[in-house]
């Protein structure tokens, strides 16, 4: 049985730009929990800086996670952020304890 896939999803967004990241994040949360395969997926805030956000997804496979990357509403996050985002990591993880 294939491992359930981690992903750590860090976004920082242009100073100018964090009211407009946040709410095009915030679009994402309903319509992810909905999609197949999608186990848990929160959004997170920085206290110190607003301008980083974070998301925690657990996806219950490679083919789900998949799924998501190619899905209609994150190409719509992306180009509705484009030139508002500093940096974008993700790190795709297992848990291991």
């Amino acid at each position: 049985m294939e491992k359930q896939i981690i992903i750590i999803a860090r976004i920082e967004a242009k100073k100018d730009k964090i009211g407009l990241v946040e709410s095009e994040l915030l679009k994402l949360i309903k319509p992810v929990r909905n999609e197949k395969g999608c186990i848990q997926y929160d959004l997170h805030q920085d206290n110190e800086r607003p301008e980083v956000f974070l998301f925690y997804e657990r996806w219950e496979s490679r083919e789900f996670l998949e799924g998501h990357r190619t899905s209609k509403h994150l190409k719509d996050y992306l180009a509705a952020t484009e030139g508002a985002v500093d940096e974008f990591i993700i790190n795709e993880m297992t848990r291991i304890a």
